[in-house]
C-alpha cells in the first residue's frame, strides 16, 4: 500500500475539485436516501390519513409532496454535478500524473530505458496511469462518501429511535469494513493477471503494427497473429474472472442489504421510538435502510480494483523511481561558464581520449574485452575541422555520437569540448553547443510548424508564428517546396511519426531542423540515408556550406562529399584508423 502514497500526495494538488466531487457524491447519497425514506413515510401517512374523513381533511399533503419534489430535483442535480466534478477531477489527476511521469522520464538516459520495449513503455504511460484513476474515482471517493453517509444516517435515525440507529449503522459499518477486505483478497490475483495480460497484448499488437513490413517480408505474419490471438484470449479470460468477482461482490452486497432491511423491518414493527404502533415511521426507517443499497454498491467494486491499481503503481514506479546514470550539474561551474561562452563562437574543438565503452557494464573492470564497442578510441577535432568516420554497420559509429551527446557514459576515457570535460557542462549548455542529425528522424503527431519549432530556442511569450518566414526558407533550402504548395503549409498535420510524408521528406525535415540551430558543433549520423544520389549530393552540399565555420563530425558508410573532409577515419575493432 505504501507504493500508493506518492500518488496520493500528488492528488493533493487537485484537492479543491476532489473535495467538490466528494461533497456532491455525499449530497447525492443524502438526497437519494431522503427521497426514498420521505416517499415511504408520505405514502404510509397518506394511507393512514385516508382511513377517516376527518384525518384526511386535516392531513397536510403539500409539505411532504414539496419535500419529495425537492429531493428528486436535488438528487438529479447533485448526481449530474457529481459526475461533472469527479470526472473533471479525474481528468486533471491524469494530467498531473502524466506530466509528473514525463518529468521523471525525461532525465533518464538510454541505459536506464534499454530493458523496456516500446510497447511496454507505452503501456506504462497510458494504461497504467489510466488504471491509477481508480484510486480516486472508485476507491477514495465512494469509501469516504459512504462513511460520511453512515454517520449522517445514524444522526438522523437516532433522533427517532437510538436502538434502530445502532442496529442499522452497525450493520452498514460491518459491510463497509468486511466486503472491501474480502473482495480485495479475491480480486488481487485476477487484477494483477488482468494488468499483465493487457500489457502482453498491447506489446504484441504494437510489434505487429510496427513490424508489418518485416513480418510480411519473412512470411511471419501468421505466427505473430497466432501469438496475438493467444494474448487476446488470455486478456478475455482475465476480464471474465474480474467480471465474475464483480458480480459476486454485487450479489453479496445485495444480500447484505436485504438482511439489513429484514432486521430493520422486524425492529421497526415493534415500534419506532414513541411511535407505537409505528405506522408511517416504520415505512420511513425501512425505506431508508433499503436506500442504503446505493451507497453500498460502489464499495463492492472498490477494493477489487485495488490490486490492479497497486500493480500499475509498482510498474510505473519501476521507471519513475530510477535515477539517471547520466548526471548533469544543476549549476554551471565557473570554468564551464567560461567555456560555455566560447561555445557560442562559430566553432569549437572536440577531443576524445582513451574511450572504452560497452553496453553491459558500469566499470571497465567488469567489461569483457570482446564485449567492448569502443576500445581505447582517441580522436581530436580542431576548431573548424571536418572529420568523417566510416565503418560497417554495428562497428560503434553511432555509439560514439551517443557518448558525445551524453546519452551513454563511457567506462573509461574523457571527452572534452573546448578543453573542458563535458561532465562539467549543464545539460542546457551541452545541448546548446551541438546539433545532431540522427539516423532516426523522429516526427511528432503535430503540424509541420510544430515539428520545426522544436529546433528553435524557447522564448516565453513568443508568438506561435514568429519564425514562419525562417521555416518556409529552410524548407525551400532542403528541397521541400512541394510541402509549401498547400493553402497553409505550416499548419498541415503530418501525422504520428510523419506518416503523411515519405522517408526522404522525413529525412529532409531532420536536416531542416539542423539548419535552424546555430550550434558550433555539428554531428551527422548517416544524414542522407534513404535519399537518391542527386538529392544526397544537394543535401551534403547544403550541410557543408552551413558548417563552413563550424566543427563537423560525420558518421557515414557512403562516400559522398568525403573529398571535402579534412580527415577521414575508418572504425574497426573499436578503434580508429586514418584513411590514406
Amino acid at each position: 500500500m505504501r507504493i500508493l502514497l506518492p500518488f496520493i500526495k500528488l492528488f493533493s494538488r487537485q484537492w479543491v475539485m476532489m473535495g467538490v466531487g466528494l461533497l456532491l457524491t455525499f449530497t447525492t447519497l443524502v438526497t437519494g436516501i431522503g427521497l426514498l425514506s420521505l416517499s415511504g413515510w408520505f405514502l404510509s401517512a397518506t394511507a393512514v390519513a385516508g382511513l377517516t374523513v376527518a384525518a384526511a381533511q386535516a392531513f397536510n399533503y403539500f409539505t411532504p409532496a414539496g419535500g419529495v419534489r425537492f429531493f428528486s430535483i436535488a438528487r438529479t442535480a447533485s448526481r449530474y454535478g457529481e459526475r461533472l466534478a469527479t470526472h473533471e477531477a479525474t481528468f486533471k489527476l491524469l494530467t498531473e500524473l502524466r506530466v509528473w511521469a514525463w518529468q521523471k522520464l525525461l532525465p533518464l538516459s538510454d541505459k536506464n530505458l534499454q530493458s523496456l520495449r516500446q510497447g511496454d513503455m507505452l503501456n506504462r504511460l497510458v494504461a497504467d496511469i489510466d488504471t491509477l484513476d481508480h484510486l480516486y474515482l472508485r476507491l477514495l471517493t465512494p469509501m469516504a462518501a459512504s462513511l460520511l453517509m453512515i454517520a449522517g444516517l445514524y444522526a438522523f435515525i437516532a433522533w427517532f429511535d437510538l436502538a434502530i440507529a445502532n442496529a442499522l449503522c452497525s450493520a452498514l459499518l460491518t459491510v463497509w469494513l468486511i466486503v472491501p477486505v474480502v473482495f480485495y483478497q479475491l480480486g488481487r490475483k485476477p487484477g494483477e493477471v488482468l494488468i499483465t495480460s493487457r500489457q502482453h497484448y498491447r506489446v504484441k499488437l504494437l510489434d505487429i503494427i510496427q513490424g508489418q513490413a518485416e513480418l510480411t517480408l519473412f512470411n511471419a505474419n501468421k505466427r505473430y497473429q497466432a501469438e496475438l490471438v493467444k494474448s487476446q484470449q488470455a486478456l478475455f479470460d482475465a476480464q471474465a474472472k474480474m467480471a465474475t468477482i464483480t458480480g459476486l461482490s454485487q450479489a453479496m452486497v445485495i444480500a447484505a442489504n436485504g438482511a439489513i432491511v429484514t432486521l430493520i423491518l422486524f425492529m421497526a414493527s415493534q415500534g419506532v421510538g414513541e411511535y407505537v404502533p409505528p405506522g408511517p415511521m416504520m415505512a420511513m426507517v425501512v425505506f431508508a435502510a433499503m436506500a442504503t443499497l446505493e451507497m453500498l454498491m460502489p464499495i463492492a467494486g472498490a477494493f477489487q480494483h485495488l490490486s490492479s491499481t497497486v500493480l500499475a503503481a509498482k510498474r510505473l514506479n519501476q521507471v519513475t523511481a530510477q535515477q539517471s546514470d547520466i548526471q548533469f550539474p544543476l549549476q554551471p561551474t565557473s570554468s564551464s561558464t567560461e567555456k560555455s561562452a566560447s561555445t557560442n563562437s562559430p566553432a569549437v574543438s572536440l577531443e576524445l581520449s582513451g574511450i572504452h565503452f560497452a553496453y553491459n557494464g558500469n566499470h571497465l573492470e567488469s567489461v569483457v574485452d570482446n564485449n567492448k564497442v569502443l576500445n581505447g578510441l582517441s580522436l581530436t577535432l580542431n576548431v573548424g575541422s571536418k572529420v568523417a568516420i566510416l565503418g560497417k554497420t554495428g562497428c560503434g559509429k553511432s555509439s560514439l555520437l551517443n557518448l558525445i551527446t551524453r546519452q551513454w557514459q563511457a567506462q573509461a576515457g574523457s571527452i572534452k569540448l573546448n578543453d573542458q570535460a563535458i561532465e562539467q557542462f549543464t545539460e542546457q549548455q551541452l545541448r546548446q553547443s551541438m546539433t545532431l542529425v540522427s539516423q532516426r528522424i523522429h516526427l511528432f503527431a503535430g503540424t509541420l510548424r510544430d515539428n520545426l519549432a522544436i529546433a528553435m530556442p524557447y522564448v516565453k511569450g513568443e508568438k506561435r508564428k514568429a519564425h514562419d518566414d525562417k521555416f518556409v526558407a529552410v524548407l525551400k533550402q532542403v528541397g521541400l517546396d512541394t510541402l509549401l504548395e498547400a493553402d497553409k503549409p505550416l499548419d498541415v498535420w503530418i501525422g504520428e511519426g510523419g506518416r503523411q510524408l515519405s522517408g526522404g521528406e522525413r529525412r529532409r525535415i531532420g536536416v531542416a531542423r539542423a539548419l535552424l540551430r546555430d550550434a558550433p558543433l555539428l554531428l551527422l549520423d548517416e544524414p542522407t540515408e534513404g535519399l537518391d544520389k542527386a538529392t544526397e549530393r544537394d543535401i551534403m552540399a547544403l550541410l557543408l556550406d552551413f558548417a563552413r565555420h563550424k566543427t563537423l563530425l560525420m558518421i557515414t558508410h557512403r562516400h559522398t562529399a568525403l573529398e571535402h573532409m579534412d580527415e577521414i577515419y575508418h572504425m574497426d575493432g573499436g578503434q580508429l584508423q586514418a584513411s590514406v
